[in-house]
């Protein structure tokens, strides 16, 4: 009963490699048993990392001893996400995906049925839940603080001029390339966290910079069932980096620029410990009426620390546990909803309603 549940690990590219092998290594209760990649440079990187972990050419592998295994976590390109799951699942295998889950809701759906109907865990690695400016600004919205909230602005904004190439800038179809389902993943799923279900969605998606094939610049537009207007912005090409967050109440205003630490620091090969996830005062947003926060208004609210260790905690207790886990496929089946009425809107130049 205490031995800590064994994960395979499928994909070691940036989100294999950046975000899940070290959040499972640091989590109790679970153990990085196999990473899944046929890259030889990649192979030998996992090695390095974690000694003891051990490396497979495909996932069919962890199939063939699914009684080894009690969780496996994809992190492989979109267009994998749900053949491999599918097989997971019916191999009796607990499951964890990256956004976007699939490049439909049906096929989210469909995924969710499958994991309901063997009775097991399908959870999607929706990480910035735990990002901190969301979970501050979560706090600041149910604590009352901006009085109704009317209009949320949310961007995730890089300065990326040149392509870097790869299945994520790809046109192809099958890979679900692009910013709208890449960035617009996170974007729209904290927007329906905050302020629930989407009834209207209006978009506007182009392609920027020479010889790319997906969206690199795209606006979201989404009014919610409770009256609140959300307008998301996700870019490669932008020149000036506007706020993470402008968020407007009848009460007061909440703006936070800057990105949260935790995935820098994960780049750095840095591990979760007892500052983790913390920002220092200059960066902290500022709540208040009347004035620009540029110009000294308003007054700083502390940043909750980041918290991505709390996903992987939580996964572990589900399995543990037998509670719900921390995102469902549902839940990112509605966020697919928005996205897909947004590459309606944007090809159509109409609204869609939901």
């Amino acid at each position: 009963m205490n031995s800590p549940f064994r994960v395979g690990l499928v994909g070691y590219g940036l989100a294999g490699s950046v975000f899940h092998a070290p959040l499972i290594a640091a989590t109790e209760g679970l153990a990085l048993d196999t990473v899944v990649t046929s890259n030889p440079q990649r192979q030998e990187q996992a090695r390095a990392a974690f000694p003891d972990v051990r490396v497979a050419e495909a996932a069919e592998e962890l199939w063939a001893r699914a009684d080894e295994l009690d969780l496996i976590v994809i992190a492989s390109p979109n267009k994998t996400h749900v053949p491999v799951a599918t097989a997971a699942l019916q191999a009796g295998l607990p499951v964890v995906v990256d956004k976007p889950v699939a490049g439909t809701a049906a096929e989210a759906r469909g995924l969710a049925a499958l994991a309901e109907e063997r009775g097991l865990l399908l959870s999607v690695f929706q990480n910035r839940r735990w990002d901190n400016d969301f979970l501050t600004l979560r706090s600041l919205v149910e604590r009352g603080e901006l009085g109704d909230v009317q209009r949320f602005e949310s961007r995730f904004e890089r300065w990326r001029p040149q392509l870097k190439g790869g299945w994520r800038e790809s046109g192809a179809p099958e890979e679900f390339g692009g910013l709208l389902y890449d960035l617009g993943s996170h974007v729209v799923d904290q927007a329906l966290v905050l302020f629930g279900p989407a009834t209207r969605v209006y978009a506007e998606s182009d392609v920027r910079r020479a010889g790319a094939e997906a969206d690199d610049d795209t606006f979201i537009a989404l009014t919610h069932a409770n009256g609140v207007r959300s307008h998301l912005y996700v870019s490669a090409t932008a020149a000036q980096l506007g706020p993470r967050f402008r968020v407007l109440g009848s009460r007061a205003g909440y703006v936070k620029y800057g990105l949260d630490p935790q995935e820098a620091a994960l780049r750095e090969g840095l591990l979760p410990g007892p500052d983790w996830g913390r920002e220092p005062e200059p960066l902290w947003g500022r709540l208040g009426a009347g004035e620009s926060p540029l110009t000294g208004g308003g007054t700083p609210v502390p940043s909750l620390p980041g918290d991505y260790p709390a996903y992987y905690a939580a996964v572990a207790a589900a399995l543990r546990d037998g509670t719900a886990p921390p995102v469902t496929a549902h839940e990112a089946a509605a966020a697919l909803d928005v996205l897909e009425a947004a590459r309606r809107s944007a090809r159509d130049g109409v609204a869609v309603t939901l």
